[in-house]
């Protein structure tokens, strides 16, 4: 059934949950009645308030970062961030999810706390990116998930799911493209530079690397900009600005090319395998703007379709309207 939410669901909520943000403040979280009680207290602390862990993994030479939280005995939720930020963007969900799902959220190289070997030794693509995320998974004996993607997550997604369909369980999908349609007039000057790979293009691209560039991200199209934390762009912009970050950063965007290629086979993965899929998209998107989130309707007909009034990283804006829908629709698909 495929349904389009613009403003925050209401009927049926059971607004008694509290989950616990990582800066230690309480954020209530209307919680549909189905998804509110778990069976029993299951985050190892007796007390209902998940922890989150914050672990390192050596996978092929890399240390790569991930926070966790949950029973080891969960269902695995998967979260793959985006750019420019890592991790951190998912501090509130996880231990929203954390109560009733094992959560894992890594950083890829060269993001948040993982390793930034240098470009000499250690290739920037989303190839690499899938591959390394998925040997984290087994070295944990992760053998079935569902995954939570969004912008360059999506793409290391798909090709999780390429190569393991069967240990999908899931989608969640957020402002994260598999169609041409979602690449619009953002994606002009980094289309030039994969059309020439020069010098210049490469570099007409630094402005989307600026302080100015990161906030847009953060407070473009978003109704209340008072319920952003300013720390999310401090943040990444510091880690943007460590010396040789701008390389790596302009070597993804140029790898960002070999996705497209890969759509068509990501789209017939959805038709073959019909993931049960959730997409909570910020409509008002400059980024990826909802062009890209329509498509998905074609290959996957069931999948739960919500438009949210909100930006690039609605989790910023609208945590309280969308992670209902997120504990709602595992309760149902997945646990």
């Amino acid at each position: 059934m495929t349904t389009e939410s613009i403003t925050p669901p209401s009927a049926g909520l059971d607004r008694r949950h509290l989950f616990l943000g990582l800066s230690g403040v309480a954020v209530a979280a209307a919680t549909p009645a189905a998804a509110a009680k778990p069976q029993r207290d299951r985050s190892g602390t007796g007390n209902g308030y998940p922890v989150t862990y914050h672990r390192t993994k050596t996978i092929d030479g890399i240390n790569i970062f991930y926070r966790e939280a949950g029973p080891k005995d969960a269902p695995v939720v998967l979260l793959l961030h985006g750019f420019p930020t890592s991790s951190h963007m998912f501090r509130n969900l996880i231990p929203a999810l954390a109560d009733r799902y094992h959560v894992i959220a890594p950083d890829y190289p060269g993001y948040g706390q993982s390793d930034m070997p240098p470009r000499t030794s250690f290739k920037y693509t989303f190839d690499r990116f899938g591959e390394l995320v998925d040997g984290l998974l087994d070295q944990l004996g992760v053998k079935r998930y569902a995954m939570y993607v969004m912008d360059y997550g999506a793409p290391v997604g798909w090709r999780l799911a390429l190569k393991h369909p069967e240990r999908v369980s899931g989608l969640i999908i957020q402002n994260g493209n598999a169609y041409d349609e979602g690449l619009k007039e953002f994606w002009n000057p980094i289309k030039q530079y994969w059309a020439d790979g020069s010098a210049t293009s490469r570099q007409a691209l630094m402005k989307l690397l600026t302080l100015e560039t990161t906030k847009f991200q953060y407070t473009d199209g978003m109704s209340d900009v008072s319920r952003i934390s300013p720390d999310n762009w401090i943040h990444d912009q510091a880690l943007l600005d460590r010396p040789g970050n701008n390389d790596v950063q302009l070597d993804m965007f140029y790898d960002y090319r070999t996705n497209l290629p890969l759509y068509p086979a990501v789209q017939a993965y959805f038709r073959k395998h019909k993931p049960p899929t959730l997409i909570v998209w910020g409509k008002n998107d400059f980024i990826f703007p909802a062009d890209g989130a329509h498509p998905y309707k074609r290959d996957l007909p069931q999948v739960e379709f919500h438009l949210i009034n909100s930006g690039h990283f609605l989790l910023e804006d609208r945590f309280d309207e969308v992670t209902p829908l997120i504990r709602d629709f595992l309760a149902r698909k997945i646990a």
